[in-house]
């Protein structure tokens, strides 16, 4: 797997002080006005729903609205290109559209909907592994990089990349939708079906596992000065 090239907030902070207090990257004013208790279905939620349900186009173009771009960029950190992320995307709204009877309004749209299209990610990256098992992968000068965030230092970012990859799956998918796509742990815990104490210890371990692999290269560099 190449290096992944994340689309981050750069206000996160991994800290290595002890008792600090890590600060949490604050959601965008259209992330916390798609975000919805994941708990309840809100009001607006049960009306968009019955809509989709009802089959109209126009609620669709609105649920589009509401979590497309939050969809592209996790599908981006899932998958690591733009084109793969579009692709999830896309798929992930036929999912919804074909399966939207099956949603029974137990958690919110957003909530459901990440949960298809990080499910939708695993299977894009399942069926990339098969295919580098039967074919030699692409050379590595011929890939075109990703953008990168204005505000994000270049090493600062390529060391958290390369960080990132050695996570496990599980705390690498906790630690973007919690950090980077400002998701709270009772949504997380229902997209990946797990529970909220299982998100948050989870977080934790992503966490000490990045400060131990950053603060490693930033030791060896001062130790050879």
């Amino acid at each position: 797997m190449g290096s992944m090239r994340l689309a981050l907030p750069w206000g996160a902070r991994i800290s290595s002080q002890p008792g600090y207090r890590e600060k949490r990257v604050e959601p965008s004013e259209f992330t916390r006005a798609a975000s919805e208790p994941a708990d309840r279905l809100s009001s607006n939620d049960a009306a968009l729903a019955s809509a989709c349900r009802a089959g109209d186009p126009r609620a669709y173009e609105r649920l589009y609205h509401l979590h497309g771009s939050r969809m592209k960029s996790m599908a981006r950190n899932l998958l690591g290109t733009s084109s793969d992320a579009e692709d999830a995307v896309q798929e992930t709204f036929l999912k919804i559209q074909r399966g939207f009877a099956s949603f029974r309004g137990q958690s919110s749209l957003a909530t459901w909907s990440f949960r298809i299209l990080i499910n939708t990610c695993y299977d894009a990256r399942r069926s990339r592994m098969r295919k580098k098992e039967v074919a030699q992968e692409e050379p590595e000068e011929s890939r075109r990089p990703e953008p990168r965030a204005a505000s994000a230092h270049p090493s600062l970012r390529i060391a958290l990349e390369r960080a990132l990859a050695q996570l496990t799956r599980h705390q690498r998918d906790v630690f973007l939708l919690y950090e980077v796509e400002g998701f709270r742990h009772a949504e997380i815990a229902s997209m990946l079906e797990i529970s909220e104490t299982a998100s948050k210890n989870t977080l934790f371990q992503a966490k000490k596992n990045l400060r131990q692999m950053l603060e490693a290269p930033r030791s060896t560099a001062a130790e050879a000065r």
